[in-house]
């Protein structure tokens, strides 16, 4: 797939307003391009949509701009009225979609998870697929490019087909009505409870987690940038994960201060640190300045340089601490599409069941919630994307090192 194609990551205006677009264009083509008007109107309509959404105007437009920047969307101006902007999709030229692949990554960026059988029926209006066959011809075509533009989701106890998702950017996954209830774990009772964070949309709390750690970039480094001091079991999957590399490329997705790329640095590994904070990179860099650290949002990493067709390893310490349950299987699942076969993944992350929620951190005035996960949601989401040679480890919290959580840690390479 050249640099044209790329599988662009989308948050979730983004993903409404691109599904509205394709899904317009197909069943109302008198209509389009659209307004800006008529597209809020088809974002937050009630049927055929899952979340229903009330987007506000100003909130469709910055998708617009966003997605015009990024070369996925058009401005037309009408042919009367020279005031008048329309607008038009152009997600299935740049990913060379077919009629089958196009109407199905529609509904799945408007419903979510859904199986075969749903897709089929819900885009009728969009293509004819005169069998299941058809979808699942379809699905495996989009899910087999080099880049996967599909996941299909482990199938839960109850459910008698598997439900796929798109992977342009998180998606969440709720349980299907009349599915059994997840197993119980002695971690906790509701990981549901972690949708909590997304009551008012991921775009808004990714806001105020990056608003969080800008605001305590200094201090953060301050208190933990010699962590791993106190931390001998970290230390030693960190230089495995080096180890597994070969040589090969390394991203530290949600580095922070930088103090796991530098021990990752310092055992062998070429390593490069990636954080949605400014500020952290920011601090990063001033520590760290013989290392190399950059913007980036870990379900989006960019490709390694130098032409290489993935990352030999990631690691993601303790950074999919603010994502819902429901987000985990999308993220797990990126973060995998972003290795070369054979490529290694490593994270860790808080076990339990809640929210918590910090107002004050290091005597600095935030709003930013963290999420504990259940250990058995965790191993879903890795199997899930297909992950091999699955190693997890729990550990206790070490005395007055840390916050008194038990940690779960996943070591798990991707096939090829």
């Amino acid at each position: 797939m050249d640099a044209s194609m790329e599988r662009p990551t989308l948050d979730g205006v983004e993903q409404r307003v691109l599904g509205s677009l394709l899904e317009k264009e197909r069943t109302v083509p008198a209509s389009y391009p659209m307004t800006l008007n008529g597209l809020r109107t088809a974002c937050n309509q009630s049927s055929g949509r899952d979340p229903i959404l009330d987007l506000v105007e100003a909130e469709v437009q910055g998708a617009l701009d966003a997605l015009k920047a990024r070369g996925l969307v058009r401005f037309v101006h009408a042919a009367q009225g020279a005031r008048v902007v329309k607008h038009r999709q152009v997600l299935d030229e740049r990913l060379e979609l077919d009629g089958g692949e196009r109407a199905v990554l529609t509904v799945l960026l408007l419903r979510g998870a859904q199986t075969p059988g749903e897709l089929r029926s819900r885009s009728e209006r969009l293509h004819a697929f005169r069998e299941l066959t058809g979808v699942e011809q379809a699905l495996a075509s989009l899910a087999a490019r080099s880049e996967p533009l599909v996941q299909e989701l482990e199938r839960r106890p109850g459910q008698k087909e598997a439900r796929w998702i798109h992977l342009l950017g998180p998606v969440a996954v709720h349980d299907v009505g009349g599915a059994a209830p997840a197993p119980a774990t002695a971690v906790g009772p509701d990981p549901a409870v972690t949708e909590a964070v997304l009551a008012a949309g991921p775009a808004a709390r990714d806001a105020k987690v990056v608003a969080a750690y800008d605001e305590v970039a200094g201090s953060y480094a301050d208190h933990l940038l010699d962590e791993l001091d106190r931390k001998p079991f970290d230390r030693w999957l960190l230089e495995r994960v080096a180890d597994l590399a070969e040589g090969g490329p390394v991203a530290d997705a949600g580095c922070g201060p930088g103090q796991v790329t530098f021990h990752l640095a310092a055992a062998g590994a070429d390593v490069r640190g990636f954080d949605l904070s400014p500020g952290m990179v920011a601090e990063a860099s001033r520590r760290f300045p013989e290392l190399g650290f950059a913007v980036g949002d870990l379900t989006a990493l960019p490709a390694p340089a130098g032409g290489a067709a993935g990352w030999a390893a990631v690691t993601a310490w303790y950074s999919l601490v603010h994502l819902a349950g429901s987000e985990l299987p999308p993220a797990v699942a990126l973060l995998t599409a972003a290795l070369r076969p054979g490529g290694w993944l490593a994270f860790a992350l808080h076990l339990g069941s809640e929210v918590r929620h910090f107002d004050d951190w290091w005597d600095h005035a935030v709003d930013v919630d963290f999420t504990l996960h259940a250990a058995d949601q965790v191993l879903r989401a890795v199997a899930t994307a297909g992950l091999v040679e699955v190693e997890w480890y729990r550990r206790s919290p070490i005395a007055g090192a840390e916050v008194e959580t038990e940690r779960l840690y996943v070591l798990a390479r991707r096939p090829g």
